[in-house]
């Protein structure tokens, strides 16, 4: 089928070429559908090496950046998964595939129906929960053994590295609108957290994120 044969060059192509190798990440692109998780109008693009729009002024992240974020949290079967930004659910299903469930926070009601859409074709073949709810209001401690957060913090912010359990990993992207580190933070014990700078991305800020203050003359 045409649709299989774009998918592998999107894997080919745009994933394995900035070095995305891990052979389960490459595998769990060919399973979910990301077809499935656009809108209809855009489906052609699909595999396309872009951003695709979304509802409410929203963008689905770029194939080769979804096998990076993938590859960076290494994601067992049986973790307890955590994503901030559900967005279409294509990473959430993604994430459901590795681990065997996810739970996704959505901050806008017609997204998480969207997202509910699309997982409910079956595509993530795992249970997926969908939670309507602002990310930043997150107060939970010790749960998670991954967080992905699908959008950017201005500024960071610790309540995401304090939801991990010792041993689980968060990705962040953190920085302005133009340049952005994405980073890979690792609880390492129970007071203890270690950053690695993966690479520099730029994506939409996390909503109700702190910015910086600006500054006036």
């Amino acid at each position: 089928m045409l649709t299989d044969v774009a998918r592998e060059q999107m894997i080919e192509q745009q994933v394995r070429a900035c070095d995305v190798l891990d052979e389960h990440i490459l595998d769990t692109l060919r399973a979910v559908p990301r077809e499935q998780f656009l809108p209809q109008a855009w489906r052609e693009l699909a595999f396309a090496d872009c951003e695709i729009p979304l509802p409410l002024g929203k963008r689905m992240l770029r194939p080769l950046l979804v096998g990076r974020i993938l590859q960076a949290l290494a994601v067992r079967p049986g973790e307890q998964v955590l994503e901030v930004g559900t967005g279409s659910g294509y990473v959430t299903a993604c994430l459901g595939r590795l681990a065997g469930r996810a739970r996704s926070i959505e901050l806008h009601p017609p997204l998480a129906q969207f997202a509910r859409a699309n997982l409910a074709t079956g595509a993530a073949g795992v249970p997926i929960e969908i939670h309507e709810a602002d990310g930043m209001e997150l107060a939970e401690e010790s749960r998670y053994d991954v967080i992905v957060l699908t959008a950017a913090l201005p500024i960071y912010e610790p309540r995401f590295e304090r939801a991990l359990r010792p041993g689980g990993r968060l990705f962040v992207a953190v920085g302005n609108q133009t340049l952005q580190q994405a980073l890979l933070v690792r609880r390492a014990s129970e007071r203890d957290w270690v950053t690695r700078v993966l690479f520099e991305t730029c994506i939409e800020a996390l909503e109700h994120a702190p910015r910086p203050p600006s500054f006036g003359f």
